[in-house]
């Protein structure tokens, strides 16, 4: 996982490797402290309500840079609104929930 950098963002908690859709990928799903992040989501932020703009969709990161002033928060957007695969969320005037920081 070195190579994910310095700013691991969710990877700082836990990951693991899975198989999905023929490919290995990394992810923090279903991780014993992604799991207890989950149980206490409700608790840890203010939320305020967005809209995916058009040619944001499947965007994670620009998005997370329109609502944060930076793509680092990509990782929180996909995880409050309940979206594992960006090409299957996030698509154009979707409601979505933002967390205010």
């Amino acid at each position: 996982m070195a190579s994910l950098g310095k700013d691991r963002g969710p990877y700082s908690l836990d990951y693991k490797q899975v198989l999905h859709r023929g490919v290995t990928t990394t992810t923090i799903l279903n991780t014993p402290k992604f799991d207890n992040l989950l149980v206490n989501l409700g608790d840890a932020y203010e939320y305020e309500i967005g809209y995916i703009p058009a040619g944001y969709e499947h965007r994670p990161d620009l998005i997370s840079n329109i609502f944060y002033g930076s793509p680092k928060n990509w990782w929180l957007l996909m995880l409050v609104n309940g979206i594992s695969d960006p090409g299957e969320g996030f698509t154009e005037n979707q409601k979505i929930i933002i967390p205010k920081l």
